[in-house]
């Protein structure tokens, strides 16, 4: 502790800034990267912020166990729950402004005005996606007309466990709008956040931790996206995959074709970048639904 002269004659104590620690959010918990690695995250003008955990592909690993074990019960929850429960998280992020409109500055180098602009734009999102839980299967599903005493019904499921790449521009709007559609539904999910601006999803995951959502539904890994998307890519419990931050072109048909192993749908990054604060529309809750489609007889 150091100390300085105070005008009274007296000594004046300064105190230690406590620096934050970063770290994974697997099944509902907070653990440090198995390996034990961290890298360094800085802002747009290179100046240090924090160490953020290099998750490892046994973390990657982990955490689609995680998923798969929180997707029955998530999936089988009634839509209104799914739809309380994302509202709940936008109304903790609204209480957690200042927070992440001070992260999202530092990560996108931006002014705390626009910085701002983009954390509301966010909560907003969530409220969003939050109002389209039970609505979404009314525009993804209907009846069929048949030649034939049936009737014959169409109704939309989850996919299961989708991997999704964060985008790596857009720290915290950006990542809202990929996540939010992938839970909505049913689906959890395993994220793997921006390389290079990783600390606003970080946070999100604290939010996540006390928001009634349960554990293993979201999970988040911080480190290099090549690395950790190869065997995401690849890996044979892993349903779908959101490419929208593998925007190297390379890397995106690696992975694709990685994901034909095992049939995954694969959503692929918007061509010239996406606009993430245009309307979301349907697209991304319904590119991770499955139809399920139904024949009854009808009775005379």
């Amino acid at each position: 502790m150091s100390e300085m002269s105070g005008g009274n004659g007296g000594t004046a104590r300064t105190r230690l800034s406590v620096l934050k620690t970063y770290k994974l959010f697997v099944g509902g918990k907070f653990p440090r990267s198995e390996s034990g690695r961290v890298y360094e995250v800085t802002d747009t003008r290179g100046r240090w912020l924090a160490n953020a955990p290099l998750a490892s592909r046994k973390d990657a690993r982990d955490a689609v166990v995680a998923a798969r074990k929180a997707f029955g019960p998530w999936s089988g929850a009634t839509a209104y729950n799914r739809g309380q429960i994302l509202y709940r998280i936008a109304e903790m992020l609204e209480g957690r402004r200042e927070q992440f409109t001070a992260e999202v500055a530092a990560a996108e180098g931006l002014s705390r005005a626009k910085a701002a602009a983009r954390v509301d734009a966010a909560v907003d999102r969530w409220v969003w996606y939050a109002g389209w839980s039970d609505k979404i299967a009314q525009v993804a599903g209907g009846a069929n007309p048949v030649a034939g005493p049936y009737l014959n019904l169409s109704t939309p499921e989850p996919t299961g466990v989708v991997a999704v790449l964060a985008p790596r521009e857009s720290a915290f709007l950006g990542l809202v709008s990929v996540l939010a559609p992938v839970i909505v539904t049913g689906n959890t999910a395993v994220v793997v956040t921006s390389e290079r601006a990783p600390l606003p999803a970080l946070s999100l995951a604290e939010v996540l931790a006390t928001s009634d959502l349960p554990g293993g539904v979201v999970n988040i890994l911080s480190g290099r996206t090549a690395e950790l998307a190869a065997p995401l890519a690849a890996h044979q419990d892993v349903n779908a995959i959101d490419l929208a931050g593998a925007d190297d072109a390379g890397l995106a048909r690696e992975l694709e074709a990685a994901a034909a192993e095992n049939l995954k749908r694969v959503l692929r990054p918007a061509d010239g970048g996406a606009d993430w604060s245009a309307d979301p529309g349907t697209g991304r809750m319904l590119a991770f639904l499955e139809t399920k489609t139904v024949w009854h007889p009808v009775g005379v």
